[in-house]
């Protein structure tokens, strides 16, 4: 039977099959050997474990449910970490929701429901400082706030399962990866929309160049124009200041604006002749 099943197969096919099947053979082979080591001693300690006053099978097995749901939806929430190679990847991931859960079955099985509670309190802020050290700030940029984010929804997983909701974990976990997946075509659909004034908040500034010698009258005049316009002004600073001239920026309280409105203003500016020039930027709120 097995000759007719290898048999529409080339000999070519089956030396590289034997090759990948080596090859497999050799990348687990230390660690699938390393598990049978401890297999024996994990074997060896059930009876031992059987006989302690305080081991009931049923509560055994609830907390081995426990962990190894918080296992899975760990592993499901950390591979796609780690196939977008984010700080916290699998391992940081799975671990997080194991000690999540094995906290909350902990105070579970001590305290009851309001120890459970309590325990998970303490875990939330210590997920907090975990999460903290994924995040880096590099210039202007903030990076790992997601990767922080999602640890955090992992704790939550876990403690859901150790807290004996299976259900409600595995809802959470699948949330957590649709927010990872599902919404990134949707960020990157708005983030590459342009900006519009009247929907976006962000700030505006009306800059104005001039000669030394006329800038307290064109700081009043660029005042009075945004202030006839309906902006009032937040801030009014030099730029830079050279022979030839100065630059005068202006930074506008609203953080929404119609582009018309600025563009009379730019104009009434221009048709001073104390102004040489005059323009308005817009710049995302940070």
């Amino acid at each position: 039977m097995l000759s007719n099943v290898f048999s529409p197969l080339r000999p070519e096919a089956v030396l590289v099959m034997l090759r990948v099947t080596c090859a497999l053979a050799m990348i687990w082979g230390r660690r699938v050997l390393a598990v049978l080591r401890v297999l024996p001693l994990l074997v060896a300690a059930v009876p031992a474990l059987a006989a302690t006053p305080a081991f009931t099978a049923p509560i055994f097995f609830n907390t081995l449910l426990a962990l190894g749901v918080a296992f899975v939806l760990g592993t499901a929430i950390g591979l796609e970490r780690q196939l977008r190679q984010r700080s916290a990847g699998l391992r940081t991931t799975v671990l997080v929701a194991l000690g999540a859960a094995a906290f909350g079955d902990l105070g579970l099985r001590l305290l009851g429901p309001q120890g459970a509670a309590q325990i998970i309190a303490y875990v939330v802020s210590g997920i907090g400082f975990l999460g903290a050290g994924v995040i880096m700030k590099e210039g202007a940029n903030i990076r790992g706030l997601n990767t922080a984010a999602t640890l955090w929804c992992s704790a939550a997983v876990g403690a859901f399962s150790g807290s004996g909701l299976p259900g409600e974990a595995a809802i959470l976990a699948g949330f957590v990866l649709a927010a990872n997946t599902l919404l990134r075509p949707l960020v990157q659909w708005v983030n590459r929309r342009p900006m519009q004034g009247t929907g976006t908040e962000a700030e505006y500034r009306v800059h104005v160049i001039c000669s030394l010698d006329t800038l307290p009258d064109v700081r009043d005049l660029l005042e009075a124009q945004l202030g006839a316009a309906g902006y009032p002004v937040r801030d009014m600073e030099t730029l830079t200041e050279t022979a030839d001239g100065v630059e005068l920026a202006a930074t506008l309280i609203p953080t929404s604006a119609e582009p018309g409105d600025l563009d009379r203003v730019v104009a009434a500016l221009e048709r001073s002749t104390k102004v040489r020039s005059a323009t308005w930027t817009v710049s995302a709120v940070s």
